[in-house]
This record gives C-alpha cells, structure tokens and sequence, in this order.
C-alpha cells in the first residue's frame, strides 16, 4: 500500500509486486478497515482427541472398532481414523511370517 501511496499506478504496482489488480484491490480494502494489510490467520479448533487417552484406549481396548471408540470419545469414526493415522497407531494385526511364506514356495 506504500507503494501505491507513493503514486504509482496500479499496473506499475502490479508489475512490480508480480501481483493480480485482484489481490492489490482486496489489500487496499482490507487496509482502509483495518490500517493494516496482515494476513489473519483464524484461529485452529482444538483437537476432538486427546493424544495419550486415545493411546490408553487403544491399549485397553486392542479389538475395539472405529465407531465404539468415536462413541467413547463423543466424535465419529473417521475422526478416530485420522487421529490414530496421525499418531502412528495401526490397527491391522499381520503375521509377519504370511507374506515370507508366499515369496519362498
């Protein structure tokens, strides 16, 4: 907005600022609201799950299924996926000595 204040046009300060007439028309309106042109990031909701009560969880309760955890939790079952996903925490029991068996015979 200096730029523009200095007097230079719009297309100067487009080419300038590698920038669309969009972009410079939003900030010159976000900063005669609020004399600034920061970004404003909103703020994050709080995780639904916390960490170490799912890990606990899943330690008790090694056959529980998605949706009976969501319900112990009060959220859905896909909630529960990416929290679990997230904390590295998989659900799949394999043998280890299945997949060697195919290769070899």
């Amino acid at each position: 907005m200096e730029y523009l204040n200095e007097g230079h046009t719009w297309s100067q300060t487009q080419e300038a600022f590698k920038i669309s007439t969009t972009a410079i028309n939003s900030w010159r309106r976000k900063y005669k609201e609020t004399g600034e042109c920061k970004n404003v990031t909103p703020p994050r909701k709080a995780k639904k799950l916390d960490a170490e009560k799912l890990r606990s969880y899943v330690r008790e309760h090694p056959d529980a299924y998605l949706k009976e955890i969501g319900e112990a939790f009060g959220c859905s079952d896909t909630a529960v996926h990416k929290a679990l996903r997230r904390l590295g925490i998989t659900r799949k029991k394999r043998q280890s000595g299945i997949a060697n068996k195919s290769r070899s015979e």
